[in-house]
Formats: C-alpha cells, sequence, structure tokens
C-alpha cells in the first residue's frame, strides 16, 4: 500500500463512520438519555445504583439510536424531498439501506440485552415498546396519516424519564407519569414551531403537518393552547409534592419566556420567529428537566 492510499483510506473510514453517526440522530438522542437519566435520579433520594445508571443509559441510548436509524429508513424518500434532511446518509446514497437495517437491528439487540442482563426485564420489554411506537407506529403509519401525528406519537417521545425510572427503581412511579406528562405536551408546540418553518416542504412531500392540514394561523393558536397547557403541566410536579419552591419558580419562568414566544408567533409573526421558538423549546425542556435535577437533591 503507497502512503498516498494509507492516508485516503482512514479518511473515508472516519467519513463512514460519522454517516453511521449520524444515522443515529445524535442530537436527539442526547436530548432523550438526558431526561431519561433525570428520571434515574429522580427516582431515589440518593445516588442511583452506578450498575443501572450506567447500563441502564448504555441501553436507553442504543435503543433510541435503532429507533433513529429506522426512522430515518423508513422515511429516505421524504427526507429526500426536505431541505433539512436531504443530506442524511441514506438520501446521499453514502449507507445502503441493508447496512442501515443491519445496522438498527444491531444497535436494538445490543440495547435490549443491556436492558434485560444487567437492569431489568421492565425497562427492556418498556425501552422496546417505545422504539416501536416511535420507528413503527409513528413514523410508519400516524406521520402519514393525521395532522395529529404529533399529538399521538409524542407519547413515545415522552417516555425516556419512565424508562430511566424504571431502570433504577423496577416499577413506574405516578411521579415519572408527571415527568412523562410534561414531555407530552411540551412535544406540540415543540415540533409545530418547526413545521410552520418547513410548511412547505411538509406540503411538497405530501406529509399532512398540522400547518399543511389546517394552515399557518390555526396552527400559531395551537402552538400558544398547548404552551398555556403546559405552563399549568410544569407547575404539577410541585402541587403533588414531587419538587419543592426553586422549581416551581424556575418553572414558572421558563415559561412564561416559552409563552412570550408562542404570543409573537400568534400575533407577531415574522421571518425566523419559528425557528426561534423551536430552538428555545429545546433550551426550555433541559431547563425543566436541570430544575428538578437541582431541586431534588437541595430538598
Amino acid at each position: 500500500m503507497t502512503a498516498q492510499a494509507a492516508s485516503i483510506q482512514p479518511l473515508g473510514l472516519r467519513r463512514r463512520l460519522n454517516e453511521y453517526y449520524e444515522l443515529c440522530k445524535p442530537r436527539v438522542v442526547m436530548l432523550i438519555v438526558f431526561t431519561a437519566v433525570i428520571g434515574m435520579f429522580l427516582a431515589v433520594p440518593g445516588m442511583p445504583p452506578l450498575d443501572k445508571l450506567l447500563f441502564g443509559t448504555l441501553g436507553i441510548a442504543l435503543q433510541a439510536a435503532a429507533a433513529a436509524a429506522v426512522n430515518q429508513l423508513i422515511d429516505r424518500k421524504i427526507d429526500a424531498r426536505m431541505e433539512r434532511t436531504c443530506g442524511r446518509p441514506l438520501v446521499t446514497g453514502t449507507l445502503s439501506v441493508a447496512e442501515s437495517v443491519a445496522f438498527a437491528a444491531m444497535l436494538g439487540a445490543a440495547g435490549f440485552a443491556v436492558l434485560w442482563l444487567w437492569v431489568n426485564p421492565l425497562t427492556a420489554w418498556l425501552t422496546l415498546a417505545t422504539l416501536f411506537g416511535y420507528a413503527g407506529i409513528y413514523t410508519l403509519y400516524l406521520k402519514r396519516a393525521t395532522p395529529q401525528n404529533i399529538v399521538i406519537g409524542g407519547a413515545a417521545g415522552a417516555a425516556p424519564p419512565v424508562l430511566g425510572w424504571a431502570a433504577v427503581t423496577g416499577a413506574i412511579h405516578p411521579h415519572a407519569l408527571l415527568l412523562f406528562l410534561i414531555i407530552f405536551t411540551w412535544t406540540p408546540p415543540h415540533f409545530w414551531a418547526l413545521a410552520i418553518e418547513r410548511h412547505e416542504e411538509y406540503a411538497e412531500a405530501g406529509v399532512p403537518m398540522l400547518p399543511v392540514t389546517h394552515g399557518l394561523e390555526y396552527t400559531r393558536v395551537q402552538v400558544l393552547l398547548y404552551t398555556i397547557l403546559l405552563l399549568v403541566v410544569s407547575c404539577l410536579p410541585y402541587a403533588f409534592g414531587m419538587s419543592g419552591p426553586l422549581y416551581l419558580a424556575g418553572a414558572v419562568a421558563l415559561g412564561v419566556v416559552f409563552l412570550r414566544y408562542a404570543i409573537l408567533l400568534k400575533w407577531s409573526p415574522r421571518p425566523g420567529l419559528p425557528m426561534r421558538t423551536f430552538g428555545y423549546s429545546i433550551v426550555y425542556l433541559m431547563g425543566i428537566f436541570a430544575l428538578l435535577f437541582v431541586d431534588h437533591y437541595l430538598r
């Protein structure tokens, strides 16, 4: 092998590994894992058992990455027609369908095995159900069938803190369901802000997102209503004794900022505002769970 060929091969390997990495939707998986890990810490008064924390995080991350890969497999034709997703590995052809199927199956099987062997069967089955809910029910059916796709399918995206809680305790606690409810209520205004920005692409791709089927004005109203509901729901951990005044003050402050974005989106829409709303919604969710974590241990 010549020196030139030796220098090209590692570069090709790095690029290929990066394509597999992108197939996993790493930013989405990081947010999923973050909320799951916070669920683990909130489940116990002290530190969660180290083995449950490590293996639970690994298993949930692997299953989430598998679900993301399956999502891209199913959506590759839609992705090819949208600017936001046209650079994904299955669209550009840098990864084949066969390679992606094998990779997703490997991740899913490894994640299930880790959770079954070193965490507990409840978490393994719940995480597998979440994978099928997102990759199968939402991506394969709901996304193409109804403008309420993100509302119904949001149940899969809201599951991670419940999975984290179950990983540590082996049970589903009502407080874990409060965390589920927060993410479930957060999902529509989060995603519909993006859908408003990309409504022409969704229309061209034939995806019945709410702005496509019901118009931008109706969607802005729904974003506002769900944001108001989210502000109320975010106070429930305090109302049910799960958290204290520190969390409540922070949650209200974060919620008021989110509400301001929703109000501006409804009555003062302007270019770029939907994406700023979408971006803040991610900051909001991370802030809510960080507040829950800090409040939990300070108390």
